[in-house]
């Protein structure tokens, strides 16, 4: 077997209008299916994106045997659902982050991955399979900026939208679960070590019932990192880190181009050398290296375990903001 088959539960905007045009551009990745809980839902989307198959329900997908892998692009309160039921129809798991609602899930996921050792289930953190976060990481643990001090994130857009699934909080909406996650999950990406205590602050919308603003700051044994999201702010991502002898900024650290090269900046004393980076897709990237997974080429890049403990840190946050103290759960 060379090329994966793939299954997408969901009609998504990310997935029909990013994720899977840029699987389908894989060299291992076959996208086989789509399925919508709307059959004409479901049939226009694999028309517009030349899709074999479409369903009229996620479980008449998951009964096709030639899907070998779902990818998961649902509102968050449906991932663990359906990961679980994805399992259980003997299919791999690709699952959009965050993985679960709180590590309580996280670990269920865990668990009963446990009992379906043939099968492989990854978080779609898309952003660690970049190549400049691999030069990044690399730098860093060459010492390129000296000993690793402390890095600064700032991830927001505008959307008040209460129609939209990121607003809703049944759904598991907010600014935290959509994007406060990426912050925690870089920081201990580079640090390769789990945070000790957790002080944060929320701002929640009065009306939407969801963080539309949320800031903390983890501190590590080596350091620490300051982050902050909102979903009510004008659009911008920057993340810059900090070592004893230098520094490199990520001006596009989550969604870096995809029509032209994208750049980041080493800083070392008074020079500053300017990175650049090849044209490339990361969902193409994820798709491609999470198909070889399955194939068994490679070890997993991001296990459960990894997602578990991001979700440890998400669920810090919140105490932390919901308390006024520092969460020290670690």
């Amino acid at each position: 077997m060379k090329t994966v088959h793939w299954g997408v539960l969901g009609t998504a905007k990310i997935a029909v209008e990013k994720v899977i045009p840029a699987m389908q551009q894989g060299e291992y990745t076959f996208m086989e299916g789509i399925a919508s809980r709307d059959e004409a839902r479901a049939e226009k989307a694999a028309n517009e994106l030349e899709i074999p198959k479409s369903y009229g329900s996620y479980d008449e997908l998951l009964k096709d045997q030639e899907i070998d892998a779902v990818y998961i692009p649902l509102p968050n309160h449906l991932h663990l659902p359906w990961s679980l039921k994805a399992l259980e129809a003997g299919k791999h798991v690709l699952c959009e982050k965050p993985i679960a609602l709180d590590a309580d899930q996280a670990e269920e996921l865990m668990r009963a991955a446990e009992n379906y050792p043939d099968l492989k289930v990854m978080e779609a953190y898309m952003y660690r399979h970049h190549p400049q976060w691999k030069k990044v990481r690399e730098l860093v643990q060459d010492g390129m900026i000296g000993d690793l001090q402390t890095i600064d994130t700032f991830f927001s857009y505008y959307n008040a939208d209460p129609d939209d699934i990121r607003n809703q909080p049944q759904m598991g909406g907010g600014a935290l679960m959509d994007i406060g996650c990426y912050p925690l999950s870089l920081s201990r990406f580079l640090f390769e070590e789990e945070p000790e205590q957790i002080y944060a602050r929320m701002r929640k919308d009065p009306h939407l019932k969801i963080d539309y603003l949320t800031s903390a700051i983890m501190e590590f044994e080596q350091g620490t990192s300051t982050f902050t999201v909102s979903t009510q702010a004008a659009r911008h991502q920057q993340v810059d880190i900090y070592g004893t002898k230098g520094r490199i900024s990520l001006p596009l650290p989550f969604n870096p181009p995809t029509d032209h090269a994208s750049r980041i900046f080493l800083h070392q004393g008074p020079d500053m050398e300017v990175l650049e980076f090849p044209v490339c897709n990361q969902y193409t990237i994820q798709g491609d290296l999470f198909s070889r997974v399955i194939r068994d080429e490679f070890e997993i890049p991001i296990t459960l375990e990894d997602s578990h403990a991001t979700m440890r840190a998400i669920d810090a946050v919140r105490h932390s903001a919901a308390t006024k103290q520092h969460d020290e759960s670690y």
